[in-house]
């Protein structure tokens, strides 16, 4: 039964790749939309949920970026004029895959931590149920955090170094309040990590600690793009 279902995700994750991909290279153009975005994010919760599953323990977990997966895989959009891209050079392009799997990495980060803050509440108060069963021990759970706390952290700094190194007047045009806010938000990464590192950091103050570089995070790239796409008719890629 579990071979069939992870059978059946895998065809979802290619179906999903071929629409994606259709949606996002128009013509000579390249769609990178908030929907798109979504989408392409939910495309790799799908395929992290799947490869998680393969632990008997995660599978609670992997159940959840399952269906945060399926939800934004809806965002993608099949009509629309592009956002022209062909011209970039190819730094500037790896510098966007970058970013993108970063993001998508520190949100499955992001539901982790959800799912420790629930158990740690649930332990805290004495409520055990086979509900709790569905999911991995705390502390393997914590270490998960921290382990894409840590790729997370790795890809977001490698991001931010390309966009200044590729990016041309980076601080002369919109993309500077997007830099500030991913500086932000790998501040905050750092000094989890360090403080995990050094001092045992674990608990209510890690969770919320990268809770909060998250939400860094989705202000430097969906609050200040929401506002420009919505707000000022203008996108960045």
């Amino acid at each position: 039964m579990f071979l069939g279902a992870c059978a059946l995700v895998a065809i979802g994750i290619t179906m999903h790749s071929n629409t994606l991909y259709g949606s996002i290279l128009i013509g000579d153009g390249f769609n990178l939309s908030l929907g798109n975005t979504l989408s392409m994010i939910g495309l790799e919760l799908a395929v992290i949920s799947l490869i998680a599953a393969l632990n008997p323990k995660l599978r609670g977990i992997s159940a959840g970026l399952l269906i945060l997966g399926a939800i934004a895989a809806g965002m993608t959009v099949h009509e629309g004029s592009p956002a022209t891209m062909a011209a970039l050079v190819w730094q500037v392009r790896a510098h966007i895959l970058i970013s993108l799997m970063s993001y998508g990495l520190l949100t499955v980060g992001a539901i982790v931590a959800i799912f420790a803050m629930v158990q740690e509440r649930r332990l805290q108060a004495g409520r055990l149920s086979a509900v709790s069963s569905l999911l991995a021990p705390l502390e393997t759970t914590e270490k998960l955090l921290f382990g894409i706390a840590a790729a997370g952290f790795t890809g977001l700094a490698l991001a931010i170094s390309s966009g200044l190194t590729f990016v041309d007047n980076l601080f002369a045009q919109h993309l500077a309040h997007k830099t500030a806010f991913s500086l932000l938000a790998l501040l905050v990464f750092g000094t989890l990590l360090a403080g995990r590192f050094f001092a045992g950091w674990r608990g209510k103050r890690a969770i919320r600690l990268y809770l909060g570089g998250f939400v860094l995070l989705c202000l430097a790239y969906f609050g200040v793009r929401l506002i420009l796409e919505l707000g000022f008719d203008r996108s960045w890629g």
